[in-house]
């Protein structure tokens, strides 16, 4: 054999042991798993579900062909979050897809080993999820959510609809999303020029819920910030059903709040989201290592307005106004 014949067979063998190998990887199922704070049923975790799904499915991997999906739902129960985490680890999945702080703060104490894609998570470098957003490190990386600057965009919708807005709560549970403390220090030291007080307004149960919105009530001029948090998102039928009684105004990060009767939503595309982080789920299937995906920042925000739900609270949505949204339901 000539020479020239022979390199040209040894490289030919080097380039396709690698697509061979890509190949054979996608077509032998894998196991994913993934873990959801919301209960089975509601809209928004279907929501969240299906768009991994055609995430997973853009990139040919389709649940009962080469990948099997573990799901678990947790309704916002820490304590069983905690269970489904280890139940998760135990099943020895290639790769873990979780949801919201209380979810990832779990695996992490679970497994140091199998791959971690958060999606919807605020704050993960503060909350020491990750070394950095560029350079994650360990075995997780993911899609953050919102980051402190938003504060000062929810509080000016809220003063474009309620014009004589002078305080305005944020609602959250500080055992599920410790980092709105420090969001609200850095809020106050960026921005002086909103003529609007802003305080914490922390919950624990939805009896808090309905005090702290029956005191804004009484109170003219106030408005109500729902907060991007496992609880709320959680309980966000008692928090509708209590500024729809008190008269408050709110805002809230999701489109789902104003679905089903909330005033106005302005935040990241969550579906968006989970379907980016079918992407991720691939490259690791594929071989590449958490700790060289870097954090992804949301690149679809979405404001949508409630035409029915301001006109109940008095209110008048300007048409300047209501053009910027991405949906206005009527």
């Amino acid at each position: 054999m000539r020479r020239r014949e022979f390199i040209g067979i040894l490289g030919g063998l080097a380039l396709s042991r690698p697509i061979a190998a890509r190949a054979q990887r996608a077509d032998r199922a894998r196991r994913v798993g993934l873990i959801l704070p919301l209960a089975a049923d509601d809209p928004e975790a279907q929501s969240r579900v299906k768009a991994f799904r055609f995430g997973l499915r853009d990139l040919d991997w389709v649940e009962g062909r080469n990948l099997h999906i573990d799901y678990r739902f947790s309704g916002g129960d820490v304590v069983r979050i905690k269970g489904q985490a280890a139940e998760l680890v135990a099943l020895k999945p290639d790769v873990i897809v979780v949801n919201g702080t209380p979810v990832l703060a779990a695996l992490r104490q679970a497994t140091t080993s199998i791959p971690i894609v958060f999606s919807v998570v605020n704050d993960p470098v503060g909350q020491g999820f990750v070394a950095s957003m560029s350079h994650p490190g360990g075995n997780i990386t993911g899609f953050s959510f919102i980051d402190f600057p938003i504060i000062g965009k929810w509080i000016g919708m809220l003063k474009e609809v309620t014009p004589n807005l002078s305080r305005v709560a944020l609602m959250f549970d500080p055992e599920t999303s410790p980092y709105y403390d420090v969001y609200l220090r850095a809020f106050e030291r960026v921005s002086r020029s909103i003529a609007v007080e802003i305080s914490a307004a922390p919950v624990h149960d939805e009896a808090e819920v309905e005090r702290t919105i029956a005191r804004l009530g009484r109170e003219a001029g106030s408005g109500l910030i729902a907060g991007s948090d496992t609880f709320i998102i959680v309980h966000r039928e008692s928090i509708l059903r209590s500024v729809q009684a008190h008269g408050v105004p709110a805002v809230a990060p999701y489109r789902q709040f104003v679905r089903e009767g909330g005033l106005m939503s302005y935040g990241p595309d969550t579906a968006d989201i989970f379907r980016r982080a079918g992407a991720y789920v691939d490259r690791i299937l594929r071989g590449e290592r958490p700790a060289e995906l870097p954090v992804q920042s949301p690149i679809k925000f979405e404001l949508v307005i409630n035409l029915i739900a301001a006109k109940a609270l008095g209110l008048t949505i300007h048409d300047s106004f209501a053009t910027l949204a991405d949906e206005v339901i009527e």
